[in-house]
């Protein structure tokens, strides 16, 4: 997401607030002896103005059950749990919630530009004082609405996927100055939009499992970011140190944060700029962790993209960047030995580099097997520095697939040198790369529990 944190709401369209009252719960017991947990106030159940409760509409349950509405905002999305990798559920299968939410999701599919649209109308108009969270231009904030609410429908009852992602997006949301009150503003709104929308198949019912939703979806954000709070900064300062222009469009940043920042190899985070504030894009680190503390990041200028041609024309050492929490699971799990089957794509080397390193640095001798896709030869342009690790370590093996004089496409390569049925794969690059490498990765027998990959819809679309 890059706003506010936020979800869904309301169906009456006469006036804001009112509809959702906060109410203070107790803390929760602050974790290993820190400081008390700062305390956060609980969205109250959602109740439509002058009705009386719907039935079975309850306080927000300590499990998500069933878990049932989407996000505006997809600002940290767990890499493996993303629409490319899985299908969504049959139309016909489902909780009862479920099914009456993505009834709504495919009545405003046709329209889904104008609900974004008068949703922020509507928040903007009754909340002004939320604009100032939110970037001045909306074009992008609106599509992230979209994928957000698609991204959550597509996993409505699997409840682990889900408040894996809810919780990476609370973490995020602090960045922008998101707190617990503003939940309910956001849902009023948001509710308010689609129940306009989707007039044909709205119900009370539908209100009520929207409701239901929202109310145990918000708490787990809310939960997520309190918790974060004890342990990390909503986000740290870095100065730029070093910024290496490989080809014209293609740079590489070296950062030093202004305080620790603990990530792992082959997680992303969120950049913003001086330049354009409150616009932030995900970027891979391109490297493992280091004993200095420098962070790395690959950038390829996009055409309108403004953080990433700010990066690569506009910054320069001395120039102060901002860095969001670290998130992602495309991460090495080293409590086994399996095999590494690494595909990166353009900038997506990136993570791949990162993840090379890190097995490095474990002194494991598990075999990982790297290819390197690109359009030309010009696009290779981190390919020395895989060669060179290459060279270092014999159980690294290095192939470079280039679409304009090879032979063989990423996915025909994939077949030639295999098998993998003995290796975990993790893909990283553009997203019809991605999209091609699973279905070739599923077709020679690797299960999708054993692919990891980047955001399709999020970090690589987003950035911009």
């Amino acid at each position: 997401m890059d706003a506010p944190a936020t979800t869904s709401g309301k169906n009456d369209m006469s006036g804001g607030g009112g509809w959702f009252t906060p109410r203070k719960v107790p803390s929760a017991p602050p974790p290993d002896g820190d400081q008390e947990t700062p305390e956060r106030r609980r969205p109250a159940v959602l109740r439509p103005v002058g009705r009386p409760a719907a039935s079975g509409v309850a306080s927000p349950a300590p499990d998500l059950a069933p878990p049932t509405a989407p996000v505006p905002e997809a600002d940290s999305v767990d890499p493996r749990h993303v629409p490319a990798q899985r299908s969504a559920p049959a139309a016909e299968e489902g909780s009862a919630d479920a099914l009456l939410i993505r009834r709504t999701m495919t009545e405003i599919g046709p329209v889904a530009d104008k609900v974004t649209s008068y949703f922020y109308a509507l928040l903007f108009v009754r909340h002004p004082e939320l604009r100032s969270l939110f970037p001045a231009a909306m074009d992008a904030q609106r599509d992230r609405l979209l994928k957000a609410l698609l991204t959550a429908a597509e996993h409505l009852d699997d409840t682990p996927v889900l408040v894996d992602y809810l919780e990476n997006l609370g973490r995020g949301h602090r960045k922008y100055g998101t707190r617990a009150e503003h939940y309910p503003a956001v849902g009023e709104c948001l509710i308010g939009a689609l129940s306009k929308y989707a007039a044909a198949v709205w119900t009370p019912e539908t209100e009520a499992a929207w409701v239901r939703a929202y109310t145990t979806m918000s708490q787990v954000m809310i939960d997520a970011a309190a918790s974060d709070e004890l342990r990390a900064p909503a986000w740290w300062q870095a100065e730029i140190v070093a910024h290496d222009l490989r080809t014209p469009d293609v740079a590489i940043l070296t950062v030093r944060p202004d305080q620790p920042y603990p990530f792992l190899a082959g997680q992303y985070t969120s950049l913003e700029t001086p330049w354009w504030p409150r616009v932030w894009r995900h970027y891979s680190f391109a490297s493992a962790p280091r004993s200095d503390g420098l962070l790395t990041f690959h950038v390829k200028a996009v055409p309108a993209g403004w953080v990433s041609n700010a990066l690569v024309h506009r910054a320069r050492p001395g120039d102060v960047i901002r860095l969001g929490p670290p998130a992602g699971s495309m991460t090495v799990d080293h409590t086994t030995d399996s095999g590494l089957l690494c595909l990166g794509g353009g900038t997506g080397i990136a993570p791949i580099k990162a993840l090379v390193e890190d097995v490095a640095e474990h002194g494991e001798r598990r075999p990982v097997e790297v290819f390197y896709g690109a359009r030309t030869d010009h696009d290779l342009y981190d390919i020395d520095t895989m060669l060179r690790l290459q060279q270092s370590h014999p159980w690294l093996s290095v192939r470079a697939v280039i679409d304009q004089r090879a032979h063989l496409q990423l996915p025909d390569a994939l077949r030639a040198y295999g098998p993998w049925h003995e290796y975990d794969a993790y893909l990283s690059g553009p997203p019809g790369m991605i999209r091609s490498g699973i279905d070739t990765l599923r077709d020679i027998g690797i299960p999708s529990s054993r692919i990891r990959h980047d955001s399709v819809e999020e970090l690589f679309a987003g950035a911009g």
